[in-house]
């Protein structure tokens, strides 16, 4: 009998590894996603398509909730919840990993990725994974996919002849908090005024700031273009998000849970990036027959003076040696 129990016990053992191990197998994990954009968002849609493919591949394993609209931690507060182990997953932006690994920022700057297509060569390839590697170990995050949220443009509540950085002395202009993003609005001439997501839209109609600058799509689906007149082609950030998991989340999964996943990030990510980038090609016209006013500046002058408030804010110096010049080499 004795033998018996011993013989079962082994089976048992040896079905446990063949099923990829780990007590995370046999659990019901929760994983909460919190992120700003708008429920109308391909980002948002994005994540429940991710929600649904994770829990399809994992039943009974991992169940996702999804939290858009900052509704479970206000924007700019997802990451250090992650770190602190009250949040599973956001959708991080180089700006917040910049702020913790400075040395980094390169990948927050203006004009540094010509077109998604550079950014997508860039992230999954051996200058990506280094920098997944590191913020993985220094901040403890994996990093599992990255994805498009747009390519940013400014937007005035009140029309003006802007050509130059220097036409836009003395705007407001609404701007994620963080140094990298006030070098970035002080290199576009403006005065970057540090702002929550859902706050925008009020702040904008009031008067409170002059503008705000975003990916045109987050500016529709957010309806921010009912309280702006102009939107300048200034197409200073070519911005990639992540899809960024807290590592002690990640490292109680199995590997083939940590496939699953990786699978559902990447299929969710390349919605969001066809779909957003089909609908940027459409949104010019979109806005002008909505009655704004779309203009094209002088791009040369904007990059000029971007590069110029990196130099200058010391922001330059911290980054990696080097690391630029490999990123601008990427074809």
């Amino acid at each position: 009998m004795k033998n018996r129990r011993t013989v079962l016990a082994r089976l048992l053992v040896a079905a446990t590894i063949a099923m990829g191990g780990g007590a995370a197998w046999s659990q019901n994990l929760t994983m909460r996603i919190s992120h700003a954009a708008a429920e109308t968002d391909w980002l948002h849609k994005s994540m429940v398509m991710f929600k649904e493919k994770v829990e399809a591949a994992l039943p009974g394993q991992v169940s996702v909730q999804v939290h858009g609209a900052s509704s479970l931690f206000r924007q700019g507060t997802e990451v250090p919840a992650i770190q602190r182990g009250n949040l599973e997953m956001n959708t991080m932006t180089t700006f917040e990993v910049e702020q913790q690994m400075p040395e980094y920022g390169i990948f927050s700057a203006g004009y540094v990725f010509r077109d998604w297509d550079h950014v997508t060569k860039v992230m999954r390839g051996p200058i990506g994974k280094e920098y997944f590697d590191a913020v993985a170990q220094k901040m403890g995050i994996q990093i599992i996919e990255v994805t498009y949220l747009g390519t940013r443009q400014v937007n005035l509540r009140q029309a003006r002849d802007v050509k130059a950085p220097s036409d836009l002395a003395g705007v407001k202009l609404r701007m994620p908090g963080g140094p990298g993003w006030l070098a970035l609005g002080r290199g576009l001439g403006v005065s970057p005024t540090p702002m929550a997501m859902p706050e925008v839209y009020l702040a904008i109609k009031t008067g409170a700031v002059d503008g705000q600058e975003n990916p045109m799509s987050l500016t529709k689906n957010n309806n921010l273009h009912e309280v702006t007149q102009q939107i300048v082609l200034t197409s200073h950030l070519v911005q990639p998000v992540f899809y960024a998991v807290a590592k002690p989340f990640w490292d109680k999964l199995s590997p083939a849970q940590q496939a699953a996943m990786r699978k559902a990030a990447s299929e969710s990510a390349k919605f969001n990036d066809e779909s957003r980038l089909a609908e940027e090609k459409q949104l010019a016209d979109f806005f002008t027959k909505a009655g704004l006013k779309v203009t094209t500046p002088d791009v040369a002058a904007f990059r000029n003076s971007v590069e110029k408030q990196y130099q200058e804010s010391g922001l330059a110096a911290k980054w990696v040696p080097g690391l630029r010049e490999k990123i601008q080499a990427v074809r």
